[in-house]
C-alpha cells in the first residue's frame, strides 16, 4: 500500500538502502553529485527525507562541504522551538529537498512550501527513486526542478503514475 492509499504491484524500501552501512556513503555520494554548488542546506519532510539528508550532509562535511541539515515536521510542534523545521536551516539558505522514494511528489512539494514559507530558497527536489514518473511535471508547475538517481524503469518496473 502506498502513502496515497493506493495499492501497488511493487514496493521499494529505499530507507533500507540509504541506511545500510555498506552503501550509505555511496548513496550520499550519488546524491552529492546532483547537489548544485550554491546549495547550503539539505532537508525535507520527515521520515522520507531524513536518512538521505543526514547522511549526505555528513559525507559532504568529510569532504569539506558544509551543508546545514534539517527535517520538516508533519505538523507544527507546540513546545520546544516549535514550528515545522527541526535542525539547522537559515533564512537565506539555498536548499535541496531529498526524498527516498516518490510516486506523486506530494511530500516533496509540501516540504518545499514549508521551506519557502520559512524564507529559504528551494533549488532542487531530489529523489533516490522516482516510482511514479509524474513528479517532474508537477514540480515544474510549481517552478521547481526535480531529479532522481533512479527511475522505476531503471529498476525493471513500470511507472506507477499519479
Amino acid at each position: 500500500m502506498l502513502k496515497s492509499g493506493r495499492r501497488s504491484s511493487w514496493f521499494i524500501d529505499s530507507k533500507m538502502t540509504i541506511c545500510a552501512p555498506e552503501v550509505m556513503v555511496d548513496v550520499a555520494s550519488l546524491l552529492l553529485e546532483k547537489v548544485p554548488a550554491e546549495v547550503t542546506a539539505i532537508g525535507g519532510l520527515t521520515m522520507g527525507a531524513d536518512g538521505a539528508s543526514f547522511v549526505t550532509a555528513g559525507v559532504a562535511a568529510t569532504r569539506g562541504r558544509m551543508l546545514n541539515a534539517f527535517s520538516v515536521r508533519k505538523e507544527v510542534k507546540d513546545h520546544g522551538a516549535g514550528g515545522r523545521i527541526a535542525g539547522v536551516l537559515d533564512v537565506n539558505d539555498h536548499v535541496v529537498i531529498p526524498e527516498d522514494t516518490v510516486t506523486r511528489g506530494t511530500s516533496l512539494l509540501e516540504a518545499a512550501n514549508v521551506v519557502r514559507d520559512f524564507g529559504a530558497n528551494v533549488v532542487l527536489l531530489l529523489a533516490v527513486v522516482d516510482r511514479g514518473g509524474t513528479v517532474r511535471d508537477l514540480a515544474a508547475r510549481e517552478g521547481l526542478t526535480f531529479e532522481a538517481l533512479f527511475s522505476a524503469p531503471d529498476l525493471g518496473f513500470s511507472y506507477e503514475g499519479a
